[in-house]
């Protein structure tokens, strides 16, 4: 990766609210750690765990909170912000927009297009893409070996990456990242047992995903049974989860990696779920609950709670029982001598 940054454009992409403090007058070649950086580097002070890294750093120019105090060596500079990590993104934003540039609108000619679809001009479709008929396709971008279902709709500014696949009737909301080899829409997991046999069920709802929304590679979305799997505004979904039929999940939730949620569970929003927790199904969970990783929830939770275990109970209870659990070894100790000496005792009908 090969960049040359000028700081004063580094300085146009932040804003007014940086305040430098140093001078350096080259440009910008990379982006290290504060460990790894070198003389042409950029780093941040994102975490206050590696705040005392900062002054042996050897990159030229550093994100630094506004509250730091230490001043930055000669030919080195500091610039100063809110938030350095987000200062970082919108620096890494402008990078990306030059290292993986838009490409251009049109159908590649591998594509296949079924009757009664419409691709608006704008729209990218890579190769070996399908799209089904009757498909609507926004001012969005396809690349290579996207199959689009039969009547789905993407909106307007998403980016489906390669592999990924959007079933029939599935709606794909504006601004949508679906990154490689993801699914939305496949069968809901639905049986009856009858007559000695596990007998499918049809799953003839949809996906409808809202605004904003991002999935992971390798996530799978489960079509409804009937109605819709729906997943919130700004709702960010990490690698290899997976949500299952007539799921609801609010706005701007954060679903980390191997979480699954069994079918009807609702979601609130801002609702946290850490990686490998596990939801069952027809659950009520509460706006701005926070589930860590690997936990277990079989009930509802209220809004506003913060869990963990299994299953899950209230975190302070979870802290609690862990510290007591450490000190059951001791306690058996003792609570064995305290047998013994008890034992040892005259009976008093001796």
């Amino acid at each position: 990766m090969a960049l040359a940054y000028s700081i004063s454009r580094i300085l146009e992409i932040l804003g007014d609210d940086c305040e430098v403090l140093g001078t350096f007058e080259g440009t910008i070649q990379g982006i290290a750690s504060l460990s790894e950086a070198t003389t042409g580097d950029l780093s941040f002070l994102g975490n206050p765990k590696y705040r005392s890294a900062v002054a042996d750093s050897q990159a030229s120019v550093v994100l630094v909170p506004k509250d730091y105090e230490l001043f930055p060596s000669e030919g080195q500079l500091y610039l100063k912000l809110e938030n350095p990590s987000f200062a970082l993104a919108l620096i890494c934003r402008d990078i990306e927009r030059t290292l993986l540039p838009a490409p251009a609108p049109g159908i590649h000619p591998t594509a296949v297009v079924e009757s009664g679809a419409v691709i608006a001009p704008e729209a990218s479709v890579g190769a070996f893409c399908y799209i089904g008929a009757e498909a609507r396709v926004g001012a969005a971008v396809l690349a290579s070996h996207v199959c689009l279902g039969r009547s789905a709709i993407v909106g307007d500014g998403a980016e489906i990456a390669s592999r990924v696949s959007i079933g029939d009737y599935c709606v794909i909301g504006e601004r949508n990242r679906l990154l490689p080899g993801c699914v939305i829409g496949s069968d809901g997991y639905g049986y009856e047992y009858l007559d000695g046999a596990h007998q499918r069920v049809p799953q003839i709802g949809n996906v409808v995903t809202a605004a904003d929304v991002d999935v992971g590679a390798n996530t799978t979305i489960d079509r409804a049974r009937f109605g819709s799997t729906q997943i919130g505004q700004g709702t960010k979904i990490d690698n290899q989860v997976q949500i299952a039929h007539n799921v609801r999940i609010g706005r701007h939730c954060l679903i980390v990696a191997q979480v699954g949620i069994s079918g009807s569970t609702t979601l609130g929003d801002g609702v946290v779920v850490g990686g490998q927790a596990g939801l069952a199904g027809h659950l009520n969970i509460g706006s701005g609950v926070m589930i860590a990783g690997g936990t277990a929830v079989v009930s509802d939770i209220e809004p506003q709670l913060k869990v963990r275990g299994y299953p899950a109970m209230p975190m302070m209870l979870f802290n609690r029982m862990t510290v007591l659990q450490r000190k059951l070894p001791d306690l058996f100790k003792r609570f064995d001598q305290l047998e013994k000496t008890v034992k040892s005792l005259p009976s008093e009908s001796q």
